[in-house]
């Protein structure tokens, strides 16, 4: 800890953190050894924290997160489709496809922005809102990639045909990096396969996103 810093800020954020990443919630005793601090300051945070709708404790005394946090990811869609645009206005010029950045939502792939390029005759319409299983299309699969041991060392694009919408293909690259970001950047377009230079395309814009959003 800094001068500049607040200890209590930081250990409310810590308790966040830590019952984020259970899904059983923890009791003040082990939310206590885990921060190394008595269960007297873990009441007043764990207090604090409830008023503000950030944590809930069930009936058996065990803390978890709140639906308040759930208030607070809404509004980082809209931040993060702001970081996003620029890099899909280029890619949906530069292919002519509706390019999309798609975020992890649960156990669904949620597109967040969409983009559909200005001089084509026609192109696939893709919606703002769309969601679909992680393991089918592009985007979804994209996702999964990045998930992989290979991730560190980027994990190149991946081609779907037909398992969202009949006679249309997609590339999807993962958004690699971006601390609590977990998502993927695509195009879709009508066509039996995606030229393997559109997808090198693809994951270029990814990492141009990826680099917005850092």
């Amino acid at each position: 800890m800094t001068a500049e810093t607040s200890q209590t800020l930081d250990r409310g954020l810590r308790v966040l953190k830590l019952l984020a990443d259970t899904d059983h919630g923890l009791t003040v005793t082990e939310l206590s050894n885990k921060l190394g601090v008595n269960r007297t300051v873990v009441y007043r945070l764990l207090a604090t924290l409830e008023q503000h709708a950030l944590v809930r404790r069930d009936l058996g005394g065990r803390a978890r997160v709140g639906l308040g946090v759930l208030r607070l990811g809404r509004q980082v869609h809209p931040l993060v489709r702001e970081a996003a645009l620029p890099a899909l206005r280029s890619l949906a010029e530069d292919v002519g496809a509706t390019a999309h950045l798609t975020l992890v939502d649960g156990t669904e792939a949620l597109a967040v922005a969409v983009v559909e390029p200005s001089w084509t005759d026609y192109h696939v319409a893709y919606r703002t809102g769309f969601r679909h299983p992680l393991d089918r299309g592009a985007a979804g699969r994209a996702i999964l990639a990045g998930r992989g041991p290979d991730s560190e060392r980027g994990a190149g694009f991946v081609l779907t045909h037909g398992e969202l919408e009949a006679g249309a293909s997609g590339a999807a690259a993962p958004v690699l990096g971006v601390s609590g970001i977990e998502g993927s950047v695509g195009v879709v377009m009508l066509a039996e396969t995606v030229p393997e230079q559109v997808g090198h395309r693809v994951v270029r814009a990814a990492n141009e996103v990826a680099d917005a959003l850092r």
